[in-house]
């Protein structure tokens, strides 16, 4: 459910700062972009809190264990799920189905 609003954040860092960056699934990171992962490396992530939380928070700890740099976007009870991001920008509360929009709004800054 996250997949678009992951595109859109990336879209928005290659359109302001000329960065590359690519929007991911959680469940395709295992599949190739995990590889990609060195120390040092920025990785932005957004986890709600549905379904998917557990393993996509399992992703984020390999990413994390490679090096990554976590800077996780979730909402607030979520939040605890992950102790090993650098950063972690939280957003309210909201209905599932209003999530996503609420997590598109910090990657606009």
């Amino acid at each position: 459910m996250l997949f678009p609003v992951a595109l859109e954040g990336a879209l928005k860092l290659k359109e302001l700062s000329y960065i590359h960056a690519e929007g991911f699934a959680s469940g395709e990171m295992k599949h190739g972009p995990i590889a990609l992962i060195e120390e040092g490396l920025p990785v932005v992530a957004l986890l709600a809190a549905d379904e998917v939380m557990g393993k996509a928070a399992s992703n984020l700890q390999e990413a994390a264990a490679r090096g990554g740099r976590i800077i996780l976007i979730t909402e607030e009870r979520a939040a605890s799920t992950v102790d090993f991001a650098e950063s972690v920008i939280t957003v309210p509360n909201v209905d599932p189905l209003l999530a996503p929009v609420l997590l598109t709004v910090p990657q606009m800054h």
